[in-house]
């Protein structure tokens, strides 16, 4: 077989030179047509998400104030609306647009990155010739049966059929090759590498129809790579709970509430062992959207960390299934067909999971909505006073290059501590409520295999992996749909899943610690993060059945810098979504929230504040 390719991890470099064609026709107007037919992102692998390149601009702007981008070529290019962000969100609002004023309406779109979608990115891994589509974001459309009207008509404009899911997701899937929730511990942290098939947490019910733990608490505590002292510690965690606690009925919810879930650990149970503590630290991840050592009690026991009863993560009416096989790049595909029919074959979302879109008509001259990637928005400013202005100037970097278009509306589909930057003359409370909106970094790597005998062999659904900077590996969702099919046996290629949430120091506050681990995410380089992977799949898995040169086809590490919406302090979030003058607000962080719904309620309402 042959091994993984310097060629496979170009960092950025086809990107850079698939922009830097861009070219300009006689009325200025920037043309996408101009892209080599082979530019396709969904096919790049090595570092993706916040790719290399894509905030250069932005962070020269926020952390240097930049102001100075030398001359700009004024476009001949005036629009009904522009929109800053190329996400869920913003394309939504394009939707939304259009459904509000006419088909007519001229629209652009602007993305920072090589794609659209935001964080719903597509990966396709080619694998001995085998495409497998994964997502790099994203995943699922989150409790659609709780959605709102709006959002529901929305899907099933673009042609997204809910029920087709049940029959697509494969339930039956794990439990037929009996692969469950276990724990892989390591020999740099503790001491051994070894697979225990007991997960310790809640966080792998989230994958539907993944079995349960094989082994009791007494056996999986005993079989901790830890000192003795830590087994009875463990043991003592996962038989407790709130009952434990010594405080009167009327006073629990109160109590667990404002209590360190760490501190609920040492005091209640008498834990210092540190492999136990790393553990327990690391048995949330993004759906904790943080270590455990800075949530409360409450927040622990409703992300079923270390110590508590399972939980339900959706209710029986909302199984978690609605995943394409990209995740929501799928719908964000289907959001952009709707928009610009020409750039893919394709009648509904499902026909439009094989199909492959062609990037050269996002930005075609004569479409009415046109999508221009790479490409940062460094100034919104209104055209005279914003309480009277009919216009918006809007400043962006393509290629090192800047230009302006004119627009009778923006929305500012980005992130919230962005727009302060870029949105000039914004009042000063509006400005200090978005600058104060947090988020959580994250990452997800795929991995394209050649087959998945190792996860077989040891009954791998999900292990937890507290000792490696993924703290989760599991196999893709298994969804077949569109012509597209999941992977059916062990010795076929697969996409195997690493999802990593990085914390700063402990003791430190959330916020502190995001910041500490986005800036140690982005300083690496993907030679890091393929060593990282190397060891941590060649230590879990059998020497036997794996072999990372023969059996690694390719990698995607998906970083997101700015991952997960956690809103602000007090009514921050409400007074930093605020209209300016001809200028609104979309995005997750408005809500605050992190999921498709979300998203495309916040465009809703960006798009009905504009007037």
């Amino acid at each position: 077989m042959s091994k993984i390719t310097r060629r496979d991890f170009i960092n950025g470099a086809l990107v850079t030179a698939g922009s830097s064609i861009l070219s300009f026709d006689a009325n200025g107007q920037a043309a996408m047509a101009a892209l080599d037919p082979s530019y396709y992102p969904p096919t790049l692998t090595g570092l993706r998400g916040s790719h290399p390149g894509s905030n250069d601009y932005a962070h020269a702007r926020a952390w240097a104030g930049r102001s100075d981008w030398g001359s700009t070529s004024k476009l001949s290019e005036t629009y009904d609306l522009v929109v800053v962000g190329g996400g869920i969100s913003g394309l939504a609002a394009a939707y939304f647009y259009q459904q509000k004023h006419g088909a007519h309406k001229k629209i652009l779109i602007l993305d920072n990155h090589d794609d659209f979608g935001g964080h719903a990115k597509r990966n396709e891994h080619t694998i001995d010739g085998n495409t497998r589509i994964a997502y790099g974001g994203s995943q699922t459309i989150v409790d659609p049966n709780h959605a709102n009207k709006v959002v529901l008509d929305l899907m099933e404009d673009i042609g997204i059929d809910l029920e087709r899911f049940e029959s697509a997701y494969d339930m039956g899937f794990f439990k037929r090759h009996d692969l469950g929730g276990v724990t892989y511990f390591n020999e740099e942290v503790f001491g051994e590498d070894k697979v225990v098939q007991h997960p310790y947490c809640n966080y792998p019910n989230y994958v539907e129809g993944l079995q349960g733990a094989k082994l009791s608490n007494e056996e999986a505590a005993q079989q901790a790579p830890v000192s003795h002292k830590g087994k009875e510690q463990l043991l003592r965690v996962l038989n407790g709970g709130l009952h434990s606690l010594p405080v009167p009925e009327e006073e629990l919810q109160d109590y667990i509430s404002t209590h360190s879930y760490y501190d609920y650990l040492m005091n209640t149970f008498g834990v210092d062992d540190p492999g136990v503590l790393r553990m327990a630290r690391h048995s949330g991840l993004d759906w904790g959207s943080g270590g455990t050592d800075v949530m409360s009690i409450a927040a622990a026991k409703s992300c079923g960390a270390l110590g508590f009863a399972p939980v339900a993560v959706y209710d029986e009416n909302n199984p978690y299934i609605h995943h394409f096989p990209d995740g929501n790049a799928g719908v964000a595909r289907a959001l952009v067909k709707k928009l610009i029919p020409d750039v893919a074959r394709g009648n509904n979302a499902e026909e439009l999971v094989l199909a492959k879109f062609n990037y050269a008509e996002l930005d075609k001259p004569g479409n009415i909505v046109r999508v221009r990637l790479n490409s940062t928005a460094i100034n919104v400013e209104h055209v005279g006073d914003a309480g009277t202005s009919g216009d918006v100037l809007v400043n962006y970097i393509n290629d090192k290059t800047s230009y302006q278009v004119r627009a009778k509306g923006v929305v500012m589909a980005c992130y919230n501590a962005i727009i302060p930057h870029i949105v000039s003359g914004l009042p000063r409370a509006q400005a200090e409520a978005l600058l104060v909106q947090g988020k959580s970094p994250l990452q997800y790597t795929s991995v394209g295999v050649r087959n998945w005998r190792g996860m077989k062999e040891l009954g791998i659904g999900m292990a937890m992996s507290p000792g490696h900077m993924h703290q989760a590996v599991h196999m893709d969702f298994p969804v077949s749909m569109g012509g597209y099919e999941y992977t059916k046996t062990p010795d076929d290629p697969c996409v195997i899943q690493m999802i990593s949430c990085p914390y700063g120091t402990v003791g430190d506050t959330r916020l502190e610690q995001f910041r500490e681990a986005r800036y140690k995410m982005l300083s690496l380089q993907f030679d890091d993060y393929e060593q990282e992977i190397r060891r941590h799949l060649s230590g879990m898995l059998p020497e036997k059945l794996f072999d990372f040169d023969r059996d690694v086809a390719s990698i995607s590490v998906n970083r997101w810098a700015h991952g997960y919406s956690l809103g602000g302090p007090g009514d921050s979030t409400r007074i930093g979504r605020q209209p300016f003058g001809r200028i609104t607000v979309a995005n997750c962080d408005s809500a605050p929230g992190s999921d498709a719904k979300t998203a495309m309620m916040m465009a809703h309402r960006a798009v009905n504040e504009l007037e």
